[in-house]
C-alpha cells in the first residue's frame, strides 16, 4: 500500500488562484478584450464598477474586525473572504469573455466552469484553514452579485474571439500561482486597521468584544501559513513594543 498523498499542497496551490494580485491582471485582460469592441464596453464598465464596490466592502469588513472587533461570533465571521469574492466575481466572466465563439454554447459553458472554479477556490480557503465557512459563503455571494449586476445590466455580447488575449490569460494563470511572491494585501489591511483604530495589536476571533469563549479552539491555531492574531485583551510584549506598522498577521492575502 502506498501512503495517501497529502492533499494540502493541492489546496495551497488552488487557493492562490483567488489572490487579487493574480486575478486582477487576468481580469484586466478580459476588460481589454471587451473595450476593444464597442458592444463589450458597457459590460466592462458595469463589471469594473461592481468589482470596485465589492472590493471596498470586503476590505471594510476586514478593517472593522481587525481594528474594532466587529464580527459575528456565533457564525465565526470576522470578514468577507477576498479570495472567494474575487474568484466568484472574475472567473465566470473572464472565462466566458475569453472563450472561443464556436460552438455557440461554449461561452455559456465557460461561464459555468468559471463558477465551479470559484466554488473550488472558496472550498480551498476552508481547507487551508484561512477562513470559516460563513466568510467564504459571504465572499462567494458578494462576488456572484458582481457578475449578476454586470450581466443583468448588459447581456453577454457577441464578441470576436481574441486568441492572443486568451492565451496570455491562460499562461498568466498557469505560471503566477507557482512563481508569484506571497501576497502582502492582508498585512497592508492589518496595518491600516491598526493605524485607524490606534490599537497596538489586532483583534482575534476569540477575544473580540462581545464574543463568547470558544468551546473548542479552531484546529488551525499555530498552523503554517495562518498565523493567529495577537491577543487584543492582553497584547504580548512584542506586539506592544512594535509600532502598528510592524504588527501584521501575514502573510494572509485577501
Amino acid at each position: 500500500m502506498f501512503p495517501a498523498a497529502d492533499p494540502q499542497p493541492f489546496w495551497q496551490l488552488l487557493t492562490r488562484l483567488g489572490e487579487a494580485q493574480i486575478l486582477l491582471p487576468a481580469g484586466a485582460l478580459a476588460v481589454l478584450a471587451l473595450v476593444r469592441q464597442p458592444q463589450g464596453r458597457p459590460l466592462a464598465v458595469w463589471w469594473l464598477a461592481a468589482l470596485a464596490a465589492a472590493a471596498a466592502l470586503t476590505t471594510a469588513s476586514k478593517l472593522a474586525f481587525i481594528g474594532w472587533g466587529l464580527g459575528w461570533p456565533s457564525l465565526d465571521f470576522t470578514g468577507i473572504s477576498g479570495h472567494a469574492m474575487f474568484a466568484a466575481a472574475v472567473y465566470p466572466l473572464l472565462l466566458s469573455t475569453l472563450a472561443p465563439r464556436r460552438p455557440r454554447n461554449l461561452p455559456a459553458l465557460a461561464l459555468t466552469l468559471g463558477a465551479l472554479l470559484a466554488l473550488l477556490i472558496g472550498a480551498s480557503r476552508v481547507a487551508v484553514q484561512a477562513h470559516s465557512v460563513s466568510e467564504v459563503l459571504a465572499g462567494l455571494l458578494l462576488g456572484g452579485a458582481v457578475g449578476a449586476v454586470a450581466v443583468g445590466r448588459v447581456c453577454l455580447p457577441v464578441l470576436r474571439f481574441s486568441p492572443g488575449v486568451a492565451l496570455t490569460a491562460v499562461a498568466w494563470l498557469a505560471v503566477a500561482p507557482i512563481h508569484a511572491p506571497a501576497s502582502q494585501s492582508h498585512a497592508i489591511v492589518t496595518r491600516l486597521a491598526l493605524t485607524l483604530s490606534r490599537r497596538p495589536a489586532p483583534y482575534t476571533r476569540t477575544e473580540a468584544p462581545h464574543s463568547e469563549p470558544a468551546k473548542s479552539p479552531r484546529p488551525n491555531a499555530g498552523m503554517p501559513g495562518r498565523h493567529r492574531l495577537q491577543s487584543a485583551g492582553a497584547p504580548s510584549a512584542t506586539a506592544t513594543a512594535a509600532a502598528p506598522s510592524d504588527t501584521v498577521i501575514g502573510p494572509l492575502p485577501l
